[in-house]
């Protein structure tokens, strides 16, 4: 007969009718226990999160860049800026069409919408662009978690870059990034529907990013000779987003003789809305007043700088670059914006660059000193269900005053009172 001890043994096995108990494991003298580990089950209430590609940590003190390009143009333009070796930062290629991503030379490539467009592209229809972002929703996410500054270079009147960019830009804002639009107009010649398609495309697109610059391809015209061929004007058009995003990025990322941080180039753009990108460049006595003037005077500038009240000014040189030119065209950025402008601006030197001094100007705060409203958040894809705390709707009872004046909080029927 089975004594009171093997009964309980019995009874508190893991395995049913099992009678003998596992042998206990003796660890040798000296040795470190470790308590069995506990397989957990995995939640069925977790929503899934994609892992982020990026492996390696930055140093501390030293801002995550990463450039974006969606759609075509977009993609274009990364490769424009990859072949320029701009540093400090991190490439994405984003679009519909697989062709193109196999062609692209950025860092990590995306493929959206497969079972919408089965990558062939979206067709000139934004609403298959947005459609084929919110699809790869989680995917998008963790390509641009940790990131502070987001750039989303696209061109607009197309399907991808006008459907999808707007999305990736209100993905990257709710992450808490500094998200910069940069996004052309198309060419005339790209007839008036798809210049209507990319007026409201840009509508919408500069209501999710804190700042959006324009940049008009038939501006180029006025500086691209007769005798340049179309792919050599689109190549034109790829390098002014590069321009723009590199004269950006280096004034946060590489060393010069006038340093910026990241806080400066925030407090420039951040919630900045519609801004104006002017690039210039001087050669020879004069050349960083020529600079200064050909950026603030610039042909891709459909509007005057006049009553910006925000100026980001970047100057780029050889070894040879001298205090007084960085004053003198810091000045004549200053005279052509707001006299209480608050100009921020970087000096840095190229050794690439033997007479030639670049100045890039990115002008905001045209709106007034006064923010733009807040947007509503972004609709997340339906997944698994979230079970999400409530607060009491009753309002909480009010203190009640005792004989000496002294507040009485209430106190619960469990304790007694004295």
């Amino acid at each position: 007969m089975p004594s009171s001890t093997d009964r309980l043994r019995s009874a508190f096995s893991s395995e049913e009718g099992s009678q003998t108990p596992a042998p206990a494991v003796v660890a040798p003298r000296g040795a470190p226990v470790n308590p069995p580990q506990r397989a957990y089950e995995s939640d069925p209430f977790a929503r899934h999160e994609t892992p982020s590609p990026w492996g390696e940590v930055r140093p501390v003190g030293q801002p995550v860049i990463r450039v974006v390009g969606v759609g075509g143009a977009g993609v274009n333009a990364v490769n424009r800026m990859v072949e320029a070796e701009v540093g400090g930062v991190e490439f994405i290629a984003i679009n519909t069409d697989v062709q193109s991503l196999q062609q692209s030379t950025a860092n990590v490539t995306l493929h959206i919408g497969p079972s919408i467009t089965r990558g062939l592209g979206a067709g000139s229809n934004p609403e298959l662009g947005r459609a084929s972002a919110m699809e790869e929703y989680d995917k998008i996410k963790a390509l641009l978690k940790g990131a502070d500054m987001v750039f989303i270079a696209a061109g607009a009147g197309g399907g991808t870059g006008t459907g999808a960019a707007p999305v990736v830009a209100r993905i990257a804002r709710e992450l808490g990034a500094l998200t910069v639009g940069i996004i052309t107009k198309p060419f005339g010649f790209e007839g008036t529907r798809r210049a209507a398609q990319a007026e409201q495309g840009i509508s919408g697109f500069g209501e999710e990013v804190d700042t959006l610059i324009v940049v008009p391809n038939n501006r180029l015209l006025s500086v691209l000779d007769k005798k340049t061929s179309m792919v050599d004007a689109f190549r034109v058009a790829d390098d002014v987003l590069r321009q723009g995003v590199q004269g950006i990025s280096d004034l946060v990322t590489l060393p010069g003789l006038i340093n910026l941080d990241f806080a400066d180039v925030r407090t420039i753009m951040s919630d900045a809305g519609p801004a104006l990108l002017g690039i210039g460049m001087g050669t020879g006595e004069e050349r960083a007043i020529d600079a200064a003037h050909h950026a603030v005077e610039s042909p891709l500038l459909e509007t005057s700088m006049d009553g910006a009240r925000k100026i980001l000014l970047s100057i780029t040189s050889g070894q040879d670059l001298s205090l007084w030119e960085v004053n003198a065209a810091a000045k004549a950025v200053a005279e052509a914006a707001h006299p209480d402008a608050n100009i921020i601006f970087g000096a840095m030197v190229d050794e690439r660059l033997d007479d030639q001094v670049w100045v890039t100007v990115v002008a905001t705060g045209f709106g007034g000193p006064a923010g733009r409203p807040p947007r509503p958040r972004l609709e997340e894809p339906a997944g698994e269900p979230r079970v999400q705390r409530r607060q009491s709707a009753r309002d909480p009872a009010p203190p009640r005053r005792s004989g000496l004046g002294v507040t009485e909080l209430d106190v619960p029927e469990f304790v007694p009172r004295r």
